[in-house]
Order: structure tokens, then sequence, then C-alpha cells
């Protein structure tokens, strides 16, 4: 799934929905799907991504997939040693 994905590409972040509908996170565009993936795993709240999607080049991704590109080897950016 990750093979080919492009970390320097435009990308937008949907936040999945907070408790009871309220939205803590809302919708953030970024330069780059790279940050886009960091903010989703390292900054945003965890009960968010569930139901989050980050759209990249037109194509979709969620939460589950949002994870798979953190972890991925071709991932760009450093993570913090507790992400490891």
């Amino acid at each position: 799934m990750t093979n080919g994905f492009d970390y320097s590409a435009a990308a937008e972040l949907f936040p999945s929905r907070g408790y009871r509908g309220s939205v803590t996170v809302g919708y953030r565009r970024f330069g780059n799907a790279a940050e886009a993936v960091r903010f989703a795993i390292e900054d945003m709240p965890s009960t968010l991504l569930k139901g989050a999607m980050l759209e990249v080049n037109e194509q979709r991704f969620n939460g589950g997939e949002i994870l798979e590109l953190y972890q991925a080897e071709s991932y760009p950016l450093g993570r913090p040693e507790a992400a490891l």
C-alpha cells in the first residue's frame, strides 16, 4: 500500500468527530503528506484517528492506512523514540 506513495504531495486531513459529535481538531490542509501523516499520528488525539481520512492525489486513506504510512520504511520524517 505504501509503495509509490508520494509523501511530498499536498494533503488534506479530515479527522473524525469527537465524543458526542464535537470536533476537537478540524479539517487541515498540508503542503506535504508527510506532515499530514505526522500530525495525524503524533499530534491529533488518537480517538480521532479511527474515523479520520487523509486525501492525497485524489486517493483516500483511512486511519489504519495512515498508521501504515507512518510506520513505512519510506516515511521521510523522523519519529520520536516512543513511537518506534
